[in-house]
């Protein structure tokens, strides 16, 4: 599989050659945080170190998004929107709410959590073993869920 970086070469030809603008400037930010980081680093990214970029841009456009919806600007929610959806195509397959479940019963049991007291040390078990594949936000609400 080629890396991150060379897929996000080819996917820039293919909008330059579909003449799709909106993709193309969507990709040219990606590739452009990731440069950022080299350049930053002075060093080639290893594909982890690019994920962890990606991931971090894809937070950033779900604040987007929220912020802007909460100011009634839909039409930049969308864009930021079209953003997330083309990062995501990027990123490993996001684990499933019924695919969670189980991971964090396991981990409370472990813990050996009671109550909601207990949150911040069945977060830190479940987050390495799901790392890069589940949203933050996704196992906090499962955690209370089970912890309710």
């Amino acid at each position: 599989m080629p890396s991150i970086k060379a897929r996000l070469n080819d996917e820039l030809k293919d909008a330059m050659r579909a003449r799709d603008s909106q993709r193309r400037n969507a990709i040219r930010l990606l590739q452009s945080a990731i440069k950022q980081v080299e350049i930053d680093s002075r060093s080639d990214l290893d594909e982890e170190t690019e994920l962890k970029i990606l991931r971090r841009e894809a937070k950033q456009r779900r604040e987007t998004i929220s912020e802007l919806e909460a100011a009634g600007r839909a039409e930049g929610a969308a864009d930021a929107r079209y953003e997330l959806r083309l990062i995501e195509t990027f990123l490993p397959q996001q684990l499933t709410r019924e695919e969670l479940m189980p991971i964090v019963a396991a981990a409370i049991a472990e813990v050996g959590a009671t109550s909601r007291k207990q949150m911040g040390e069945v977060m830190r078990v479940v987050m390495p073993r799901v790392q890069g594949r589940a949203d933050g936000r996704a196992v906090n609400a499962i955690v209370r869920e089970l912890l309710g």
